[in-house]
């Protein structure tokens, strides 16, 4: 059973060890854990009903209030603090799981004739607002695709799939590799996003360097529009004007439903390892990831922790007595307190591969690269989607988790990262309290790199208090990022948190143009109101 109030199963802990506790008690003080609403609370939070009444959609729409609390929110911190507190500020007023295009073509037409918003869900893992209704006199429908999960068609000469929007990342793959191919996205909210929500939040996944971010495996599909059906077909290339795929990404629910999508898939790789190489410190680290991003070898995933993140990740690892021998080691080779990790993927037919992983270590050794072989990697891999669940168990210790990402040229990556950090640590020093945070560089690109930052802090066990000390902190590391020019975002989207800053990006004539766009598919203005644009 899926949590309603946190990340994932309810039978999946990931528990926090007692030298991870010490550790945290030690960076940022000792947490004091919260009280949690019950579900029966927070469902006594949502409001009757506002849906009108309409026989042609007569058994599509579910009104029970657990139905709609488990559809009113995403992931982002501010939706856990309004479940774990129960303070339920507004829902969809219904939910409805369409089984066909046609269904939603209906769904969308009761909207249009009732004024009714209308919010597409996939897999509700949204980290940035994404799927809150907005409060309002407006009703408010949920249109959830998770019954549009089926492969239509694997056309194995051009190696495309279409798949229903709404299928969930373990479907897919299942589905996929049982016919021997792979699509090859894997963000670390793989086990519960969609297809839908990947293509239309512009998702990264951890082995982009080989199969590509989901605008270059996105190759067309079908959209229901207020204004109508748009069928993206799929080219292996065109010049006929503005290529319709970018309308469709990056969207965020804004201008239809995505119900179907056609992506480009793979042969399974023959061969697939994921190795660990120390740095002595963060200039010697950046240095071989950029050459390595640009020296076009074979690789499926590049990852770099800056020297905190590291520390952190060493003791999160548990395993007291092998980490201290590994550490001993590394010191002896030169890597001491500011020594970085990469985990470094290669994925492919297994000559091909071996070859790009000599290259690369010999790229990495003549900046005091230590390689330490597979085992750091492959526990990685049996864990990546797993560690996501430290959320659940810091919040049962009185920590909150915390992330922004963006991307920059490689001339400005360290100091994004430095300033990032610094307005976080700033952001909490107002309220007398210390912000454990630390980066790595989740996506590598010739020309630059993704920077992600993680921050942990601890609750104050009121609402307000919380909800006034993540906005602080949100808007200090925003504004830290637009002012280094780095996008407010580079694989989680805009929803409502990131779209106070993304005038910086786009400039008001940008963003009218995006509203032109959005208006033309949408007149009424009823989808998604109020996320992406500002």
């Amino acid at each position: 059973m899926r949590r309603w109030n946190g990340w994932g199963d309810e039978a999946v802990e990931f528990a926090l060890n007692d030298e991870a506790l010490a550790f945290l008690a030690q960076r940022i003080g000792a947490g004091t854990p919260v009280q949690d609403a019950t579900l029966e609370q927070a469902c006594a939070r949502i409001a009757p009903s506002r849906l009108p009444p309409d026989a042609s959609v007569a058994g599509l729409i579910q009104t029970e209030a657990e139905v709609r609390l488990r559809n009113a929110l995403g992931q982002s911190l501010p939706d856990w603090l309004r479940l774990r507190y129960g303070v339920i500020e507004t829902a969809p007023d219904g939910v409805a799981y369409p089984e066909s295009g046609d269904e939603v073509r209906t769904l969308l037409a009761y909207a249009q004739r009732h004024n009714v918003a209308l919010i597409p869900q996939g897999g509700g893992t949204s980290v940035v607002g994404h799927l809150t209704a907005q409060a309002g006199a407006q009703p408010v429908l949920t249109v959830n695709l998770s019954r549009l999960r089926q492969l239509h068609y694997l056309d194995t000469e051009a190696q495309l799939a279409t798949f229903g929007a709404g299928v969930l990342g373990p479907d897919l793959e299942a589905q996929l590799r049982a016919r021997g191919y792979t699509l090859g996205h894997f963000p670390q909210s793989f086990e519960y996003s969609s297809l839908g929500g990947w293509v239309v939040t512009r998702s990264s996944g951890q082995q982009s360097l080989r199969y590509g971010r989901i605008e270059q495996l996105f190759r067309g599909g079908v959209v229901e529009t207020p204004a109508g059906t748009l069928r993206v077909q799929t080219f292996p290339a065109s010049a006929a004007g503005t290529d319709l795929r970018e309308l469709v990404l990056g969207s965020e629910g804004r201008m239809g439903v995505l119900t179907e999508a056609t992506v480009r898939v793979t042969a399974l790789p023959e061969y697939e390892a994921f190795h660990a190489v120390f740095f002595p410190d963060w200039q010697a680290a950046e240095t071989a990831v950029r050459l390595l991003a640009q020296a076009g070898l074979s690789l499926s995933m590049l990852r770099l922790s800056n020297p905190l993140e590291t520390t952190t990740m060493l003791a999160l690892a548990g395993h007291k007595r092998l980490i201290g021998m590994l550490e001993n080691y590394l010191a002896l080779r030169g890597c001491k307190q500011q020594k970085c990790m990469l985990m470094l993927g290669v994925s492919g037919q297994k000559r091909t591969a071996k070859t790009a992983l000599r290259a690369a270590l010999e790229i990495t050794a003549p900046l005091g690269g230590v390689h330490i072989g597979r085992y750091m990697g492959e526990k990685w891999k049996q864990n990546r989607f797993r560690n996501v669940y430290l959320r659940n168990a810091a919040w049962q210790h009185g920590y909150a988790i915390d992330t922004v990402e963006t991307a920059v040229d490689w001339t400005r990556v360290g100091s994004m990262m430095r300033t990032v950090e610094a307005a976080a640590t700033a952001a909490l020093a107002q309220y007398g309290e210390r912000v454990h945070t630390y980066t790595h560089l989740s996506h590598l690109y010739a020309q630059g790199a993704s920077v992600y930052t993680t921050f942990v802090f601890r609750l104050a066990g009121n609402y307000e208090q919380d909800l006034a000390r993540w906005r602080t902190l949100k808007h200090a590391v925003s504004t830290a990022i637009v002012s280094q020019g780095g996008t407010i975002s580079h694989q989680h989207g805009v929803g409502t948190d990131h779209a106070p800053y993304l005038a910086a990006e786009k400039g008001e004539l940008g963003l009218s143009a995006m509203q032109a766009l959005f208006s033309h598919f949408d007149p009424q203005q009823i989808m998604n109101p109020g996320k992406l644009l500002p």
